[in-house]
């Protein structure tokens, strides 16, 4: 990458994040203000936007629950909305057609369908972003949005194999037997190690199983995406997905840049993008609506609609095939991505305050929920346990067997991820289901016999927002909390938790302790 992309992204990103929002919006105002004095990408920034979706798209098959798929609340909100969207989008661009507004007037019922097409998908990439900085892939909002982001990008990769006339060869039928080989790809992570060779083979199954899809005529996201999930569920699919973090962020901003360089806008391109950029609220109320008719709590509904409010690089995708079959004019293109910008930008704005505007509208919302629950989404009690442990990773899982075996003091532990819960349960561990940053959680399980709470959530964010709302349901006991580094300790500290663990810092203090008997004279 050339050294002007990399200083301009860098300078954008910071300034951005000093203001309290996402990175992205950086990169994108960055790639946009490149184009505008005249820099010219070369293939190297394509090349990185493509390796940073291919990798996206492989970390999350890594996390994927096929089986979630098949449920009424993914596939149907993902299709019912589609097929809405582009019903009212059709509707909206021929009554503006209608009104003489620039670029609709030469739209016919078809292309107008083809732009509701495009403006139905949610964007992957923006959406997973947001999800794990707040470290909420794993939790039940985040796992609904994925699946209906994955409904979503199937039916794209249909559409694009279909309108660019490219038949998918005899051959991807045998891609139905590569389950036949998952024993074979575990075996390959098995022995790749801990070091450098655990994220090189990371990128080897993605780019290899990319290209073999290519080959057969498929996209090679797609192969990405399935390599990625015949690898879930292994023991060291969490330590390949967090090897190839770094590499993926780095490899996306790629992404985001090339979104400026599509074309230069015009002052009526900027109004057309900005009429669709107003559709974005309708948009995720719909999806909160389906969601919603579907059973879900409000607050699961209310949070993967946000999660899901933007447009979709996938709609510049399709709207670039169009223009390339001679189905759309070229200028939609343009407008496709200034309507994807805004979008990001408002996604990012929204869902930066997504809990703190739950809390704040939660008798609202709540008016629209259904009184019948979905099993994943009832509350268990703690039982008498003293001790609340919540997350139940490495660090939650140690301090729990440390609570029940050593200190004789009964701990329960709470997890989002219902699958981790279930193991943990199996291993005789009493754990519940429930996302620390949820009001009603805390309103709704008895507190009263709980005397501490640990947070062993890796991010210390989430252990303020959890903070905030256990003050708002009078909690009286005792907390305590993990950071990584220093700084969120003091953070942390003077939001109240009255006892922090530096564990980078104090796990070498630890293990002198636990040590220093090798040494001592009587030993």
């Amino acid at each position: 990458m050339d050294f002007i992309w990399v200083a301009v992204a860098f300078g954008c990103g910071f300034l951005v994040k000093q203001l309290g929002l996402p990175p992205l919006i950086g990169y994108l105002a960055a790639g946009f203000g490149l184009h505008g004095i005249g820099v010219e990408p070369d293939s190297s920034l394509q090349t990185l936007s493509d390796l940073g979706v291919t990798l996206l798209l492989f970390t999350i098959g890594l996390k994927l629950n096929v089986g979630s798929l098949l449920k009424p609340e993914i596939w149907a909100s993902a299709s019912g909305h589609m097929l809405l969207i582009v019903l009212l989008t059709l509707a909206n661009s021929l009554f503006l057609g209608q009104i003489g507004l620039a670029y609709f007037s030469a739209l016919d019922w078809q292309t107008a369908a083809l732009i509701g097409f495009a403006v139905s998908f949610s964007s992957t990439v923006c959406a997973i972003k947001i999800l794990e900085d707040r470290g909420e892939l794993r939790a039940r909002h985040g796992q609904v949005a994925i699946g209906i982001l994955i409904i979503q990008d199937i039916a794209a990769v249909v559409f694009v194999t279909l309108a660019s006339g490219k038949t998918p060869s005899i051959w991807a039928l045998a891609l139905l037997a590569l389950p036949v080989i998952r024993p074979l790809l575990k075996r390959l992570l098995d022995h790749s190690g801990h070091g450098e060779m655990l994220p090189l083979a990371g990128f080897f199954f993605a780019l290899s199983f990319g290209e073999l899809f290519e080959i057969v005529g498929l996209k090679s996201h797609l192969g990405a995406l399935v390599v990625g999930v015949l690898l879930g569920g292994h023991s060291k699919a969490v330590e390949l997905s967090k090897s190839l973090l770094s590499f993926k962020d780095i490899f996306l901003i790629g992404f985001f840049l090339s979104i400026g360089f599509t074309a230069l806008p015009t002052a009526d391109m900027f109004g057309v993008a900005l009429v669709m950029a107003i559709a974005l609220p309708l948009k995720t109320a719909m999806f909160f609506a389906w969601l919603s008719a579907l059973k879900l709590r409000s607050r699961t509904a209310f949070l993967s609609a946000l999660s899901l409010a933007n447009y979709s690089e996938f709609g510049l995708i399709v709207c670039s095939i169009s223009v390339a079959s001679g189905l759309l004019a070229k200028e939609w293109l343009v407008i496709m991505a200034l309507a994807v910008s805004i979008s990001f930008v408002f996604s990012a704005l929204i869902n930066a305050r997504a809990h703190g505007l739950y809390a704040r509208w939660s008798n609202v919302i709540n008016r629209f929920q259904r009184s019948e629950r979905l099993p994943e989404d009832a509350f268990l009690e703690p039982g008498e346990a003293s001790v609340l442990i919540a997350g139940m990773g490495r660090v939650g899982s140690g301090a729990f067997d440390a609570f029940n075996d050593h200190l004789n003091q009964h701990a329960c532990g709470v997890d989002v991820d219902i699958k981790r819960v279930n193991e943990q349960r199996a291993l005789g561990r009493n754990v519940v289901l429930g996302d620390a940053e949820d009001l009603d959680f805390w309103s709704t399980i008895n507190l009263e016999s709980i005397r501490l709470i640990v947070f062993a959530m890796p991010n210390h964010l989430d252990t303020l927002e959890a903070v905030k709302l256990l003050r708002k349901v009078g909690y009286k006991g005792r907390t305590a909390a993990i950071a990584k580094y220093e700084d969120q300790k003091i953070v942390l500290l003077k939001a109240g938790i009255d006892e922090v663990f530096n564990y980078f810092a104090e796990v070498g203090i630890g293990l002198a302790e636990q040590s220093l008997h090798l040494i001592e004279p009587n030993h």
